[in-house]
């Protein structure tokens, strides 16, 4: 076997074991994820996600830059990641999800992204492949995303206008009332979709509205699809247990949205000035983690409530 061939495969059964045993083993009866459990398993994910760049710089001809390109990739992705908790917790409030059944939406959830995410990261190294051009449209998607994000109090939707949903009740009847987690069931000879597949359905659409954004930012950081794929899966696979480690403490990172605004703008221009300057992997590693970092800590140094009483 190839190197690639043997990443790929390692790559592909690291996900489907895991999976197994989480949906299978670990979470085979519907519960509610506490925080200790929910702190393992983001432990487990961000553990393999290391492991494997330990793999890729082991055995990829280019070792150390590629383990550093999936490093940065992982880092960018799993950091607007934790910006879209927010939305799935209003997602889940807004029908009044029990806690007990989101990981099951959010196992399946993440199953269809892999999907769309493959078809959005192939689509899009083939568009600048053909079209060099294509990257600096990225570029500039980018640097307009990151300064909506800072103008912006916080990401917004409203799940009963999404256009998906609307479509999609037009065909299907909803059921008034969960079924545990059953996302389809049968009443008097008619098949019904759950309110449980409609928050699915939502979460589906509102995750490619987010490639929108994340596609691009690791597109800017490598164009080996191999990369941008497996980094962007390692982080999407974690975001489940971080949501229920999070949830509860998602007031605390209100200055993270400015860190991530800075990480778009800032790769945005790195993909418009990549022509006449390629940045080294190392230095935008540092420049990527120093941003979040920042965020992170100007959070922690000015509480929320201290800029509320300050407008106030």
């Amino acid at each position: 076997m190839t190197t690639g061939a043997i990443l790929w495969t390692v790559f592909g059964a690291v996900v489907v074991v895991v999976l197994a045993l989480d949906l299978g083993v670990f979470h085979r009866k519907a519960h509610e994820i506490g925080f200790r459990e929910a702190l393992l398993w983001s432990g487990v994910w961000v553990g393999l996600a290391m492991a494997y760049t330990g793999l890729v710089w082991w055995l990829h001809p280019k070792g150390a830059s590629k383990a550093l390109e999936f490093l940065t990739a992982y880092l960018v992705e799993e950091s607007l990641s934790v910006d879209n908790l927010f939305v799935f917790l209003l997602i889940f409030s807004y029908f009044a999800a029990s806690s007990q059944y989101q990981h099951n939406v959010l196992f399946w959830g993440i199953l269809g992204a892999m999907v769309f995410r493959a078809v959005f990261i192939v689509g899009g190294v083939a568009l600048i492949q053909t079209f060099h051009w294509f990257l600096y449209v990225f570029g500039a998607i980018l640097i307009v995303s990151g300064a909506k994000m800072a103008v912006q109090n916080s990401r917004t939707i409203a799940p009963e206008k999404n256009p998906m949903l609307k479509l999609f009740r037009r065909f299907v009847p909803v059921a008034t009332d969960y079924a545990g987690t059953k996302f389809f069931i049968r009443r008097d000879g008619r098949l019904l979709a759950t309110p449980l597949f409609v928050v699915l359905l939502v979460l589906e659409t509102t995750d490619i509205v987010f490639a929108v954004d994340s596609i691009p930012a690791v597109l800017g950081i490598t164009r080996d699809t191999f990369v941008v794929y497996t980094s962007n899966i390692f982080a999407i696979m974690g975001l489940r247990a971080l949501y229920f480690v999070l949830a509860g403490a998602m007031e605390l990172f209100h200055h993270l949205r400015f860190g991530l605004s800075a990480v778009l703008v800032f790769i945005g221009a790195k993909m418009l000035l990549g022509h006449w300057y390629e940045m080294p992997v190392g230095v935008a590693l540092s420049v990527v983690a120093g941003l979040l970092a920042l965020s992170l800590i100007a959070s922690l140094v000015w509480p929320k409530k201290m800029n509320d009483a300050i407008k106030e």
